[in-house]
C-alpha cells in the first residue's frame, strides 16, 4: 500500500534536475559510500597496534564488532525513514554522525572511548551506505542506473582491498589514528556538497513509524552479530556453549526475530514489509545478497593475513597483492552497469557472476605456502571478476521490483541481509579455520617447543611468525605450511554456499527496467533534462 505522503519544497516548487547536478551529487554519494565501506576493513590490520597502545589486547574484537553491530542495526531504519520523510536530512545527519564518530575515534585516549566512537561511526555509516544508493534511484531511472551503480560497486571493492592496505601503512608509519583522521576532510567535503547540491523534497507521512519493530530488529541484529563474533570478543578459539551469556544471546536473538516477524505482520507501516518477499525478483535478489555477504567477506577477511603469514609480507604489501581482485571487480562492475543500461537486461550477470565466483572459491582450495604470487593474483582476479557481476546488479533488480516510494526500504533490506551474511560467513569460516589450525599446531608443538611459544591458533600473528623465522627456520616452515594447509580446505565450505547462490540466480527473472527516475515517478521533479536516449531519466 502506498503511504499517505504529501511533499513540499522550501520554495514549494518541484525539484529541478539536470545532468551537472546529478554528477555533482553523485560525487558526494561516491565519497559517502567509499568512507562507509573503507571503515569496515581499515581497522583490521591496525588492531594489534591499537590494542597495544590502549592496553586492551584481550578485547580487540570489540573495535570491529561495535562498528558492525551499529551499521547493521540502523540500515533498515535509514531506508524506511528516507521513504517516509525524505532522504535529504537523514543523509546529511548520517554524514554528520559519521564525521563526529571519526573525530572521536581519532582523539580517543582509552579503549572504552574508541569503542563508543566506533559505534557512533557505524550509526552514521549505515545511513551513508543505504541512502547513497536510494538517492541515486531518486535522480536516475532503473534503466540508466547501471552506469551509476556499477562505479558504486567498484568503489565498494576498492575500499575492501584498500582498507587493509591503508590500515597497515598507518600502523607502520604515521600512526593508527590517521585511519580516522582520513575520514574528516572527505566527509566534510561530501557534507558541504550534499548540503548545497542535494535538493530533495520534504515529505510528511501520516503513518506512525514502526518503533516496536525497530526495537526487536535491533535486538535480533545485535544478538546475531555478537553471537557470530563471540570468539573474537572473548578471545577464544571455539564456542563454549556452556557459557550462560552466549546461550542468553542466542535465545534472545531467536525470540527477537520471532517477535519482529509478528509485529511486522500487524503494524500499519512495517519497518520491513514482509509482503515484499512474495515478489520473486525481490526475494531471489535478497537471498543472493546473503550469499555474497557470506562468501566475499569471509574470503576478504583471511586472505591478506594468509599473505602476511605464509609469504612474510607486511600489511601494506599484502594489501597491494590483493589488487588483482579489485581490478577484476572494477572491470565487471562498471562494464555490466553500462551493458544493463544499453540492453535493459540484468538477469544474465548474476548467473555468470556466481558461476565464476564459485569457480574462483574452488580454485582457492589449492593455495599453498609456496604458491607463486602470479598464481595467487590469477585466483583472486577470477574471484573479483565474478563478484563484480553480482553486487550492484542485484541492487538494481531489487529497486526495480518495488514502487518508487519503497526504494529505500528495498535497498536497506538487501544491504542488511548482506551484512548479516558477512557476519555469519566470517564467523563460521574463522571458526572452522582456527579449529583446523589448532589441531595441526598441537601436533607440531609436541616436537618443536618454539611453535608452542609462538602462541595458539587464535593468538598467532604475523609478527610472532616472523620472529619464529629467525629463531627456528624449520619450525617457521612447519607453521606456515600448517597455516596454508588449514586454510585451503576451509574454502570448500564456501563452495556449496556460492553454488546455492548460482542456483538461486537461475530463478531470477528479467523485469522491464523503469525509464522514470524516482522523483519523476512520484511527481516531485519537473523540467527533467534527460541527457540520454531514455525518456525520463538522467544519464
Amino acid at each position: 500500500m502506498t503511504p499517505d505522503v504529501s511533499t513540499a519544497q522550501d520554495d514549494e516548487a518541484p525539484v529541478q534536475i539536470d545532468r551537472k547536478a546529478v554528477y555533482l551529487i553523485f560525487s558526494a554519494l561516491v565519497a559517502a559510500m567509499f568512507l562507509s565501506s573503507l571503515d569496515q576493513s581499515i581497522v583490521g590490520t591496525e588492531l594489534p597496534t591499537i590494542v597495544g597502545d590502549l592496553n586492551a589486547v584481550d578485547h580487540e574484537g570489540w573495535i570491529v564488532t561495535s562498528y558492525l553491530v551499529a551499521i547493521a542495526i540502523v540500515m533498515p531504519v535509514y531506508g524506511k525513514v528516507g521513504d517516509l520523510y525524505g532522504r535529504r536530512w537523514p543523509f546529511l545527519v548520517s554524514i554528520g554522525i559519521f564525521l563526529c564518530g571519526s573525530l572521536g575515534s581519532a582523539l580517543s585516549t582509552s579503549f572504552a572511548e574508541l569503542v563508543i566512537f566506533r559505534s557512533l561511526q557505524g550509526l552514521g555509516a549505515g545511513g551513508l551506505m543505504i541512502l547513497s544508493q536510494a538517492i541515486i534511484a531518486d535522480f536516475v531511472s532503473a534503466r540508466d542506473r547501471g552506469k551509476f551503480m556499477g562505479p558504486i560497486g567498484a568503489i565498494f571493492g576498492i575500499a575492501a582491498v584498500l582498507g587493509p592496505l591503508l590500515g597497515g601503512w598507518f600502523a607502520q608509519g604515521p600512526g593508527w589514528r590517521w585511519a580516522f583522521w582520513l575520514n574528516v576532510p572527505i566527509a566534510g567535503v561530501a557534507l558541504i556538497i550534499a548540503f548545497f547540491a542535494l535538493k530533495l523534497p520534504r515529505q510528511h507521512c501520516g503513518r506512525r513509524f514502526d518503533f516496536v519493530g525497530t526495537l526487536f530488529l535491533a535486538a535480533a541484529t545485535a544478538g546475531i552479530v555478537l553471537v557470530t563474533s563471540w570468539t573474537s570478543i572473548v578471545s577464544s578459539e571455539k564456542y563454549d556453549w556452556t557459557n550462560p551469556w552466549l546461550l542468553a544471546l542466542l535465545i534472545g536473538s531467536v525470540i527477537s526475530v520471532i517477535v519482529f516477524v509478528v509485529v511486522e505482520l500487524r503494524v500499519e507501516e512495517p519497518l520491513i514489509p514482509l509482503h515484499l518477499f512474495k515478489d520473486r525478483v525481490f526475494s531471489v535478489s535478497t537471498a543472493i545478497a546473503f550469499v555474497v555477504g557470506v562468501t566475499m567477506f569471509a574470503t576478504l577477511a583471511y586472505l591478506p593475513t594468509f599473505l602476511q603469514m605464509a609469504h612474510d609480507v607486511d600489511p601494506t604489501d599484502s594489501g597491494l597483492l590483493m589488487l588483482p581482485m579489485t581490478v577484476g571487480l572494477m572491470i565487471t562492475a562498471i562494464g555490466s552497469g553500462f551493458l544493463i543500461t544499453k540492453t535493459g537486461k540484468y538477469r544474465i550477470y548474476p548467473i555468470i557472476g556466481l558461476a565464476v565466483t564459485t569457480a574462483g572459491i574452488a580454485w582457492l582450495t589449492f593455495i599453498t605456502a609456496e604458491i607463486s604470487m602470479i598464481m595467487f593474483g590469477a585466483m583472486i582476479f577470477v574471484l573479483g571478476f565474478g563478484m563484480g557481476l553480482v553486487m550492484q546488479t542485484i541492487v538494481i533488480a531489487v529497486q526495480n521490483a518495488v514502487t518508487s516510494d519503497q526504494v529505500g526500504t528495498a535497498t536497506s533490506t538487501n544491504n542488511f541481509v548482506r551484512e548479516i551474511g558477512a557476519a555469519i560467513g566470517t564467523s563460521v569460516f574463522g571458526t572452522m579455520f582456527t579449529t583446523s589450525l589448532a589441531g595441526k599446531l598441537d601436533g607440531i608443538a609436541a616436537s618443536m617447543p618454539h611453535v608452542a611459544q609462538a602462541g595458539s591458533a587464535s593468538e598467532l600473528t604475523p609478527e610472532r611468525v616472523g620472529q619464529l623465522k629467525d629463531i627456528d627456520p624449520l619450525a617457521y616452515h612447519e607453521v606456515i605450511t600448517a597455516y596454508a594447509d588449514a586454510m585451503a580446505p576451509t574454502f570448500w565450505y564456501l563452495v556449496p554456499i556460492s553454488a546455492v547462490g548460482f542456483a538461486l540466480a537461475l530463478f531470477l527473472r528479467d523485469r522491464t527496467l523503469s525509464t522514470k527516475a524516482g522523483l519523476v515517478d512520484r511527481g516531485q521533479a519537473g523540467d527533467l533534462a534527460t541527457g540520454s536516449a531514455h525518456a525520463e531519466s538522467v544519464g
